[in-house]
């Protein structure tokens, strides 16, 4: 089906009010990575489309912080309709660009953080054709971030892919993060989110480790509504990508759970 097929039958959703019937009992934990206009690849939510991400939001799920997701999932009560914002690495424009979106919208987000990435000049190699370079954030505007009331959450250290590491290297990453963010903004970090997402990037060993480190959740990014009875150390989150042309594409994919 065309891109703009979808979005038109997605619109017609929204206004309808269909799309958070079709949902049923689901909630949604969408991931974005940067927001900036730099920028034109997998990773990167242009800044317009971004506020109308937070419009679509706010106007179609109740946003709430990702640890009372993580709550309700723990408690078992419903998720239905619920949605929690979540950003990974720490990428500079998100304190730039994104926090303010956010605030003016009233929404919620949670940021997880490469914790060994922040204020330095290391270039990821996934960022090594794109010129200029994006900057990490500070230490300074992660804690703006967290006084400011968004949520922090870990990452690891420098981004390793816990499907490979394991032992007391991946050990050091997880701890580590948590340490590192801690030290920071002086609150107990809870949250966890491995770093590139897919099923093949966590072992059963180190989603062990990242209980045994005090973490509340493991969240994956390789997408999935999440429902009642799903396990916290499991709990899916949708990328938020180019691939999707429009909110009203990820309300048609959703209800449809295409996700």
């Amino acid at each position: 089906m065309r891109t703009w097929i979808k979005s038109l039958v997605g619109r017609s959703l929204i206004e309808s009010g269909l799309f958070r019937r079709m949902m049923g009992d689901a909630g949604l934990v969408v991931a974005f990575h940067r927001v900036s206009d730099d920028y034109a690849d997998g990773l990167t939510c242009a800044v317009a489309d971004f506020d109308r991400y937070c419009a679509f939001f706010a106007r179609c799920f109740d946003v709430i912080p990702f640890s009372e997701f993580v709550g309700r999932i723990e408690r078992g009560d419903p998720v239905a309709g619920a949605l929690s914002i979540t950003f990974d690495d720490g990428y500079r424009d998100n304190y730039v660009h994104a926090a303010p979106i956010l605030e003016r919208h009233g929404l919620p987000a949670t940021f997880f953080i490469a914790s060994r990435f922040m204020s330095t000049a290391t270039v990821a190699w996934w960022d090594r054709e794109l010129d200029p370079a994006p900057e990490w954030m500070s230490w300074e505007e992660v804690e703006a971030l967290a006084r400011m009331g968004f949520e922090m959450g870990a990452h690891t250290q420098s981004h390793v892919d816990l499907g490979e590491v394991a032992g007391e290297v991946a050990r050091g990453e997880i701890v580590g993060s948590k340490a590192d963010l801690e030290s920071r903004i002086e609150t107990d970090i809870t949250l966890f989110a491995y770093p590139y997402g897919r099923l093949e990037n966590m072992s059963e060993a180190n989603r062990d480790e990242v209980r045994a480190a005090g973490f509340r959740s493991c969240a994956s990014c390789f997408g999935g509504l999440v429902r009642p009875g799903d396990d916290p150390f499991r709990l899916n989150r949708v990328a938020v990508s180019g691939w999707f042309a429009s909110p009203s594409q990820l309300a048609f994919e959703v209800g449809l759970n295409r996700v």
